[in-house]
């Protein structure tokens, strides 16, 4: 009896945490997605600032395009880069919580079934 009740309470806290994880990971994977559009956004603009700049003669107007556009395309596009790969470290991290506790539990309900 007192086994099953540390069971219960092993268990319960245990997916307390998990829920609680669970949660960041959530937030963590819609943050993702907001970024991923975004750096897709950037990429598009930086894309077309570049052949657009490719494609003129004038070095007054390329220079002005520099300016104006690419230069800041590209240093948002490579900002956002790094901050969708903090993003990615942060979900296998958590990620790497919710795959310990689901061991713990296996191995503790492993232990009660074999008493």
């Amino acid at each position: 009896m007192e086994e099953t009740m540390m069971k219960s309470y092993l268990q319960k806290s245990l997916d307390e945490w998990k829920d609680d994880i669970s949660i960041v990971l959530t937030e963590i994977a819609k943050e993702y997605d907001e970024v991923a559009q975004e750096l897709k956004v950037y990429s598009y603009k930086y894309g077309i600032t570049k052949q657009v700049i490719q494609s003129t003669v004038n070095e007054e107007i390329i220079e002005k395009i520099r300016e104006m556009y690419h230069k800041p395309f590209e240093e948002n596009y490579n900002q956002l880069k790094e901050y969708i790969k903090d993003l990615e470290e942060k979900r296998r991290v958590f990620q790497m919580f919710i795959q310990k506790i689901d061991e713990v539990t296996k191995k503790e309900s492993a232990k009660i079934t074999t008493y």
